[in-house]
């Protein structure tokens, strides 16, 4: 199996560089980068798949993919209802906010997040473990999803921006 992965297209400036986790928030058109996408349109894919979130749906159909699976899996990670929405200055002046947090990757989790890492985990490698095998995929989800699914094959990436897209050849679970 090949899979493709793409992170979703631009956000709006005023959503960009937040913690928009289940947030169903729309693209920004106007922000749309067609040279990222072109080789995505050049591929053939058996089967595509997307969060079932808006932004990803949207990416899909501004590269003209209408038909596709939307799964719900594919969410990024759920934040604590004071964190979705906003951006690390923002969390910074929150009364419930330590600087200590910060300081282990662990512990920050499990502040922001309403979802566990192992529950966050499971559910993609739950979605990664019903693909179909020897077919051609695309996976339009969000940067922190993508990145779960690609440390889980075996692969690591800081940062997935928008619309870039990841190839992996030879999935083999």
């Amino acid at each position: 199996m090949a899979l493709t992965l793409l992170r979703h297209a631009s956000l709006s400036k005023e959503h960009q560089n937040r913690y928009n986790g289940w947030s169903n928030l729309e693209i920004d058109p106007l922000l749309f980068d067609y040279e990222k996408i072109e080789s995505i349109k050049k591929q053939k894919f058996d089967t595509i798949y997307s969060s079932d979130l808006l932004r990803c749906q949207q990416t899909l159909n501004m590269i003209g993919i209408t038909d596709y699976i939307a799964d719900k899996r594919l969410r990024e990670v759920r934040f604590t209802k004071e964190i979705e929405g906003l951006s690390f200055n923002e969390i910074e002046k929150l009364d419930s906010y330590k600087i200590e947090y910060t300081k282990n990757i662990d512990i920050w989790y499990n502040y922001i997040c309403a979802e566990t890492q192992e529950h966050f985990k499971s559910r993609i490698k739950a979605f990664l473990d019903e693909l179909p095998k020897d077919k051609e995929i695309l996976i339009c989800s969000h940067g922190g999803t993508l990145r779960t699914m690609m440390s889980i094959l075996g692969y690591t990436k800081d940062k997935i921006d928008y619309l870039e897209n990841i190839r992996i050849e030879n999935v083999i679970q």
